[in-house]
């Protein structure tokens, strides 16, 4: 549904985008991973039409996005932008109504957000008066009041205690089950890893890995193989296979191989040469994907 192709964009001499390409499926989970400065916040409002590519397009089920689909698209951006003086519940009900929906609907929206989120106790009170993870819930229920289409958070975890980032996972879980297509960016790898059906990963303004994790897995080159208890026998064995050691921890060794590997044929040679209660093989986590994708070794 969401197709972003070889989007640029300047701002003066800077060149904050130089090639950035992804497609996300419809009603999935997308992770957008890059380190600050990697030119997502620019990608995102780029997608949102609020600026314009330089070259390449962004386009929503084939089309281009004008004001009419940007109003079906919700947008949770990094940096707070709610207006201090104005109580929650309305501020939440005003963002309803930018979107489109009637008071009533607004309202009525916006007490069953407002009792999700668990910010019943605030509801009448100046958003400037709230603590920072209970501005992010009101900012998630004004991205997400007006059930959009297209749902782009970035950093939504922001500012939210272990509690409040477990209330907002079951409700994008939630927003998922519901046909809503998520897009979003976090430095939380463990949360995107459990969240996201495909990821993007950018440096530089440039695509530098994209794919399901299962995609991603299969383009690294080595696995980790955790056998164990270490024993010199177990090292010896490594050693003719030629396996280099990763590591040695709780007793058991850590070995790098390559990712073709016959790891049936390894788990019997192992056995033969002694006595082991574990074998294991390691497929590098998201976090390793993203460290080697943008050019630091994993």
């Amino acid at each position: 549904m969401l197709s972003v192709e070889h989007i640029q964009k300047s701002f003066g001499n800077v060149q904050a985008l130089r090639d950035v390409s992804f497609a996300v499926d419809a009603g999935s989970v997308f992770g957008l991973l890059g380190p600050n400065g990697s030119g997502k916040t620019t990608t995102m409002r780029t997608i949102l039409n609020i600026l314009n590519p330089d070259g390449g397009q962004v386009t929503w089920n084939g089309k281009p996005i004008d004001r009419a689909v940007r109003r079906r698209f919700g947008y949770l951006p990094e940096e707070r932008g709610l207006y201090g003086k104005m109580a929650v519940r309305e501020q939440i009900v005003y963002f309803g109504r930018l979107h489109g929906l009637h008071e009533p609907d607004a309202a009525k929206r916006a007490d069953a957000w407002i009792e999700r989120l668990e910010i019943g106790d605030y509801a009448l009170r100046p958003s400037a008066e709230l603590s920072k993870g209970n501005q992010q819930k009101v900012q998630i229920a004004c991205a997400a009041l007006h059930e959009p289409e297209l749902l782009i958070l970035d950093e939504p975890f922001s500012g939210l205690d272990p509690v409040n980032a477990d209330i907002l996972l079951a409700v994008l879980i939630d927003l998922k089950k519901k046909g809503t297509t998520l897009v979003l960016s976090s430095h939380q790898m463990w949360q995107l890893e459990q969240l996201c059906t495909a990821f993007c990963v950018i440096n530089k303004g440039e695509t530098r890995a994209s794919g399901t994790l299962a995609e991603l897995r299969s383009a690294w080159p080595t696995r980790i193989v955790r056998v164990g208890p270490d024993s010199p026998a177990l090292r010896g064995a490594a050693e003719k296979i030629g396996a280099t050691i990763a590591g040695s921890e709780n007793g058991d060794l850590d070995l790098n191989v390559p990712a073709t590997s016959d790891f049936a044929a390894m788990l019997r040679g192992f056995a033969q040469a002694d006595s082991i209660v574990k074998f294991e093989v390691v497929e590098p986590s998201l976090h390793d994907i993203y460290l080697r994708a943008i050019g630091v070794a994993a």
